[in-house]
């Protein structure tokens, strides 16, 4: 249907559309008394499902994450890559104590500007950057390539790295680079959660049944993806290269993997795969 939409009504119209339902969302809920300091309107919310629900139920989704699944202490220190425009950084703010520190960064400066204008105004452990990193999606003008970027700290400053939806619109050699400055700025025996579309025997029996939420017909290598003009629109790796990759940059898979729900599965954690790791 979203195709179709797409070949009737012109790119312009559809973003202008778009934008004004997604304004009057935020005059409604200003009017109604339901905005809150901590929250973006629904207008700038660019990082996945709008509204304020939406919002905070990902936030307190992925605390719990990080606390139950990943051990995360209020007094450690954790980088966000790709922190959007704060639904993972807002809870934690309740959570880190005084000695916690929580580093952000993202490719979409209207997420940086809101985050630090919004956040670290307000809690000074909470930081964000620019990351200018080309993305022919989200960043076309971006001054950095992906596969040379390398992360503005120093080696072994964190004790926890959160990458959501980041590798899902990473290409290989972007994404193996990536790997190699998580290992380096992780601490050893610090953990990690990175957010996948695994393709293995069962995820590829949903797709070619055409059950998945996402189609990923297009194969590439060691990956497929949903746009082969744009790849990056989504991404699906083969579940053993990407077991590889961890074991190549010195990192351990914390068994169980979490799969998610969008090739339609039955069991599932969350949307996507979610692989917690430690660094050896």
């Amino acid at each position: 249907m979203r195709s179709i939409i797409k070949k009737i009504i012109p790119m312009p119209i559809i973003l202008l559309t778009k934008y004004i339902v997604y304004f009057s969302i935020d005059v409604f809920d200003l009017i109604l008394g339901r905005k809150e300091p901590l929250i973006p309107p629904t207008r700038l919310m660019f990082d996945g499902p709008r509204g304020i629900l939406n919002y905070k139920n990902n936030g307190k989704i992925y605390l719990d994450y990080y606390i139950k699944l990943c051990n995360l202490k209020p007094n450690e220190k954790m980088l966000d890559i790709g922190c959007g425009i704060g639904r993972k950084a807002v809870p934690l703010t309740k959570y880190f104590d005084e000695y916690g520190t929580y580093e952000g960064i993202d490719i979409v400066k209207v997420g940086i500007d809101w985050c630090s204008n919004n956040i670290t105004t307000k809690y000074q452990n909470f930081n964000f950057q620019l990351a200018d990193v080309y993305s022919k999606h989200y960043n076309p003008y971006g001054k950095y390539k992906a596969s040379e970027y390398r992360f503005p700290f120093n080696n072994e400053s964190f004790d926890f790295i959160n990458l959501t939806s980041v590798f899902t619109h990473m290409l290989p050699e972007d994404m193996e680079n990536y790997f190699s400055e998580i290992s380096r700025v992780l601490k050893k025996e610090g953990r990690c959660l990175i957010t996948f579309f695994l393709l293995n025997r069962e995820s590829l029996e949903l797709i070619n049944a055409k059950k998945s939420s996402k189609d990923f017909k297009y194969e590439i290598g060691k990956y497929r993806t949903t746009n082969y003009y744009m790849p990056e629109d989504a991404i699906c790796y083969d579940e053993s290269y990407i077991l590889h990759t961890y074991v190549e940059f010195g990192l351990k898979i914390n068994k169980p993997i979490y799969y998610g729900s969008w090739c339609e599965r039955k069991v599932f954690l969350g949307y996507q795969d979610i692989i917690i790791a430690t660094k050896l």
